[in-house]
């Protein structure tokens, strides 16, 4: 049954989150997880090969302070989910530009950060990547909260939407404030 393929799928990618050792042993699950699942966004399964990333860039870890802001975006998905509304958390400083940090206003609500920077389009997704969207599971990687008001981010675990992978799916992207030009030569590269 497809809704308890796709509940399976979301477990499995928090599990990846919560449980992985290491960059390494993320990636290595996650191609795993690509190759195997029956709700793998891929469409053709026998021929993958491994997802594509950046080497590890030490530099693409960021410690910052979630600075209060307001304002809420309305993003149409252009699909069955529909149009999609977030409120802003907060603004992020980065050495790639500043991003806006969004709560999902959905049942459940969770975090996400959808990033479109200088290599989007040429060595990864153009569409851009996202680095959490915890109503999917991807808790403790990209984002990881300290405290009080501080975040680390770490890009090497940004990555393609589902839309990157097959046509049939359709994403949120990231909005205006959420573009940079800086590239961001960490996380996953684009899939073909």
């Amino acid at each position: 049954m497809e809704a308890l393929e796709l509940t399976d799928y979301r477990a499995a990618v928090a599990r990846m989150y919560l449980e992985a050792a290491d960059l390494k042993d993320f990636r290595a699950r996650r191609d795993e997880l690509f190759a195997n699942h029956p709700q793998s966004p891929l469409q053709d399964r026998a021929s993958f090969a491994g997802l594509r990333y950046f080497p590890f860039n030490s530099s693409a870890i960021v410690e910052t302070v979630v600075e209060p802001a307001s304002g809420e975006i309305d993003i149409d998905t252009g699909g069955p989910d529909g149009v999609v509304h977030y409120k802003r958390v907060g603004v992020l400083a980065t050495s790639f530009g500043s991003l806006s940090l969004w709560w999902i206003s959905a049942y459940g609500g969770g975090l996400f950060l959808p990033v479109r920077d200088g290599t989007c389009g040429k060595t990864t997704y153009g569409g851009g990547r996202y680095l959490t969207d915890t109503v999917k599971g991807t808790h403790g990687r990209g984002l990881t909260l300290l405290g009080g008001d501080r975040v680390r981010l770490d890009f090497n675990y940004l990555y393609n939407p589902s839309c990157a992978y097959n046509d049939a799916w359709l994403c949120p992207l990231a909005p205006p404030e959420n573009r940079v030009s800086e590239p961001i030569e960490a996380g996953e590269l684009s899939y073909h």
